[in-house]
């Protein structure tokens, strides 16, 4: 089984940083899609950045020039800096990934279990 473990968050002032961390641990065959999602309170989950097929970096244009996404393929571990927090980007963050398990021909879905970022005005 594949798990993803989270770490990083917390609570924050306006125009602070926070660095999140997500380590994927399994017998993992390749990775397609790696990154982090969150979902503020009453709202959808939606898409913040990460590493789409191709190895190609994406961010939501809400946090382009802000977030910065990295990752250590040797660890299978992916980075989330944030910086120039603001109150809007309080949500809870997930970690996610599209992988292909090692032996199998298909890929799946895994989610970590969420990390709380809170940004203070």
């Amino acid at each position: 089984q594949v798990q993803l473990v989270e770490s990083g968050g917390g609570l924050v002032q306006a125009g602070g940083s926070l660095r999140l961390s997500c380590a994927a641990s399994g017998s993992i065959s390749s990775i397609n899609v790696m990154g982090w999602f969150r979902q503020a309170q009453g709202k959808q989950r939606e898409w913040v950045a990460g590493i789409v097929r191709g190895g190609i970096s994406n961010y939501a244009d809400s946090v382009k020039g802000r977030f910065t996404f990295s990752r250590d393929n040797a660890k299978n571990t992916v980075y989330l800096q944030m910086d120039s927090l603001k109150p809007e980007d309080t949500a809870v963050y997930y970690c996610y990934t599209n992988l292909v398990r090692a032996g199998w021909v298909t890929s799946d879905d895994y989610w970590g279990q969420g990390t709380q970022v809170t940004v203070s005005s």
